[in-house]
């Protein structure tokens, strides 16, 4: 497949689903006014917060838990890129990301990655990184709708239904369970009664 250029990305751009477009609103001016890493930077920070959406909104829906705890906990846990999957498949009823998704996704990491850490990357190389973060984000959120029933770029009202959450302490274990809370250390240690002066 040939890479396209300006022009050609903000064709496909044009050519996602209406909600993404909207997600990425600010798109189409950041890759035609400034350098191609700015729209790249601007679409993995809506990319990353698709994905911590995904994991809330995943828990909420899917588990039960009740939104503010899994807000905070969401919102307190360091999400690597490989975390992520992980939760996803454990949120997600062991399903895994798909392989086509993933592969977009992943060659964008490198070229995002590259640019991150001050190598020099060919302007062909972050024009395909575009496209494929684009690409992905459309695969990514088709899959989420079929297993859990809500698109995380785009618009997430009413995502969780009528169904009654867990309590707080009940959300706390499950998600200590799914490791988005760590347990805490005991005040009591192994051997010590806490009856000794």
């Amino acid at each position: 497949m040939s890479i396209p250029r300006t022009a050609g990305m903000i064709d496909v751009y044009s050519a996602l689903p209406q909600p993404l477009q909207e997600y990425f609103v600010h798109f189409p001016k950041l890759v035609e006014d400034f350098p191609h890493e700015v729209a790249l930077s601007y679409l993995f920070a809506q990319i990353e917060l698709a994905h911590n959406m995904t994991i809330y909104c995943g828990v909420v829906k899917c588990h039960g838990v009740d939104a503010d705890v899994a807000r905070n906990s969401v919102n307190a846990h360091h999400m690597t890129r490989e975390r992520f999957r992980d939760l996803y498949r454990l949120i997600m009823d062991n399903k895994r990301i798909e392989a086509g998704a993933l592969e977009k996704a992943i060659s964008a990491e490198k070229v995002r990655d590259k640019i991150l850490h001050g190598k020099t990357v060919q302007n062909a190389d972050k024009r395909e990184a575009i496209v494929n973060s684009l690409e992905y984000a459309t695969q990514f959120n088709e899959q989420v709708f079929r297993d859990a029933g809500f698109r995380p770029f785009g618009r997430l009202s009413g995502f969780k239904g009528r169904a009654k959450a867990l309590d707080k302490s009940t959300s706390r274990w499950v998600l200590m369970g799914i490791g988005l809370i760590s347990p805490k250390k005991s005040k009591v240690e192994v051997g010590h009664t806490g009856d000794e002066a």
